[in-house]
């Protein structure tokens, strides 16, 4: 977790209104894995760090010449890190007026730097990278990117950070640039079964990764199982020679023009089905440097509702079974109640007996149904209102059915008793 600064006067403000560019200051940990930390030691060690985002665009509320820059410590704290970033030089992180609103709406923000080792540079100490994780809660906010420690000259007076063995700034500060970046503006999603679904990721990199190949890879994870969804390579300095590898689903695809001109690798699912359901990992490779992102995705069916009877006439000897089906729903959390309205009452009254449900029923397309019986007693009075209530995720607010209960009627052996009755007593009548 993480506190965010932007410095301004002396002290931190986060919101702001006009035209500006400001130091964001990301309080972060630096997460190493644990070597030699014992069997029964943590698998990774964290320790505090600090990144400072320099002369970023931001919107403030005060005017540019009231704006402080950020001045690190006098006196460097050799067990924390600080590492600085030119928004300048670096690339630019979309969205970034997120992480500056954060604290002002009490968002958590999750900052975590790791050492990252390009692909064919092990062994190699010079430049360093780090990848950074940044995620806001309960904002679509989410972003992996790439630092690459800058060159500092090195004499007599150049300071050495001790826990990272790397040459630091006269202001104590680990100088880098973002070189290459994967986000996304979605990590959690909702859709209905049989509907469409936009999964967003892009990417941006430094210009000295202009002519890389791009490679770009969807995958889905669900219940421990994984698979390859859709794989693609292309020039970033000709779109015309994109290559799909791999696609799982006919209609899935991607614009080679626009991952060429906006970094944009985002694929739309169309008719989505149960299966899709699960954890997508959009995974960007340009040259040696590769990030992803994480997207889960939620298919949700609301449930139809219907009762047995659309009229309920009361037995006078025993009770009678009202069933209430709940069809056709994802996923399998529903809840079912019963609850009966008197004639003379106002408010709903739990049903003292709550019936029996039935087992689920799973269908072809993985959607589940699922009855409840209720044994209706003699006893109910006519006029009562008896209403079957269901709860499901897809429903915005619980669903109900009703009936309301008549009066006994009277044995058919009664009426027809009658009806002879009256016709001999007619006849009767007309012979004499």
């Amino acid at each position: 977790m993480m506190m965010i600064e932007v410095i301004l006067f002396g002290f931190f403000q986060t919101c702001a209104c006009a035209a500006g560019v400001a130091d964001v200051v990301l309080s972060c940990n630096l997460v190493e894995e644990g070597a030699g930390m014992g069997r029964m030691g943590p698998a990774f060690a964290r320790s505090p760090a600090t990144l400072v985002f320099r002369d970023v665009a931001v919107t403030l509320d005060e005017s540019l010449e009231a704006l402080t820059p950020f001045v690190p410590p006098s006196v460097p704290d050799p067990d924390h890190i600080l590492f600085e970033a030119k928004a300048v030089s670096s690339v630019e992180i979309p969205h970034i007026e997120v992480l500056l609103h954060a604290d002002c709406n009490d968002q958590e923000v999750m900052c975590e730097i790791s050492h990252y080792t390009p692909h064919g540079s092990e062994g190699s100490s010079s430049p360093a990278y780090f990848m950074v994780s940044l995620d806001v809660e309960g904002v679509q906010f989410s972003t992996s990117l790439i630092l690459q420690t800058l060159v500092i000259e090195k004499n007599h007076t150049t300071l050495v950070q001790p826990k990272l063995g790397l040459p630091l700034s006269q202001a104590g500060t680990l100088l880098t640039e973002v070189i290459f970046m994967v986000f996304s503006h979605i990590t959690s999603v909702s859709a209905p079964l049989r509907g469409d679904v936009l999964l967003h990721c892009g990417f941006k990199q430094h210009e000295t990764l202009l002519m890389q190949e791009v490679s770009i890879e969807w995958r889905l994870q669900h219940r421990g199982k994984g698979r390859r969804m859709l794989e693609m390579r292309t020039g970033m300095d000709n779109a015309d020679g994109n290559t799909v590898v791999y696609s799982d689903r006919r209609d899935l695809r991607m614009d080679a023009t626009q991952v060429v001109s906006e970094g944009n690798v985002s694929v739309t699912l169309n008719k989505l089905k149960v299966s899709d359901e699960g954890t997508y990992i959009c995974t960007v490779s340009i040259g040696r440097f590769h990030a992803q992102q994480v997207i889960k995705l939620h298919v949700h069916q609301p449930p139809s509702v219907s009762l047995s009877e659309e009229k309920l006439v009361l037995k006078t000897e025993s009770p009678q079974t009202l069933s209430c089906h709940c069809s056709k729903y994802y996923p399998l959390d529903a809840q079912m109640e019963w609850f009966y309205l008197s004639p003379t009452a106002t408010e709903h009254v739990v049903f003292p007996n709550q019936g029996s449900l039935s087992s689920h029923r799973q269908h072809a397309d993985g959607t589940f149904s699922l009855s409840s019986h209720l044994a209706v007693p003699p006893t109910v009075s006519p006029g009562t209102k008896i209403i079957c209530m269901v709860s499901h995720p897809a429903l915005d607010t619980p669903l109900s059915v009703s009936v309301v209960v008549q009066s006994p009627q009277p044995d058919s052996y009664q009426w027809i008793l009658g009806f002879l009755i009256i016709t001999v007593i007619f006849f009767y009548q007309v012979m004499k």
